[in-house]
């Protein structure tokens, strides 16, 4: 299997899961000040149960922490178990507070 290369969409709003030349799923957000909701993810039927959802979260949640300005709200299923499962990114969950 090609190793997932995840790129970061700002014009579309979302990060992306390319494997070569195939858009393999995406997750996509909406911003405002204080934070970055993600909304939906979404991975191609032939890619489920590869990783490729996990590596996607994972780099974007690795690109809200690099960035240090928002939190995050996740609206998002998959992105809200990611987190819950990985202790280590609870710190960026939004409070409200912020």
């Amino acid at each position: 299997m090609t190793e997932t290369k995840v790129v970061h969409n700002e014009a579309e709003q979302r990060y992306e899961a390319w494997l070569g030349e195939i858009l393999a799923g995406f997750s996509q957000y909406t911003l405002d000040e204080a934070s970055i909701t993600f909304t939906h993810t979404q991975v191609a039927d032939a890619f489920e149960g590869q990783g490729v959802a996990s590596t996607l979260i994972r780099t974007a949640l690795e690109d809200v922490r690099a960035e240090a300005s928002r939190k995050v709200r996740p609206l998002c299923p998959f992105v809200r178990d990611y987190i819950q499962r990985h202790p280590d990114y609870q710190d960026l969950l939004y409070d409200g507070t912020d």
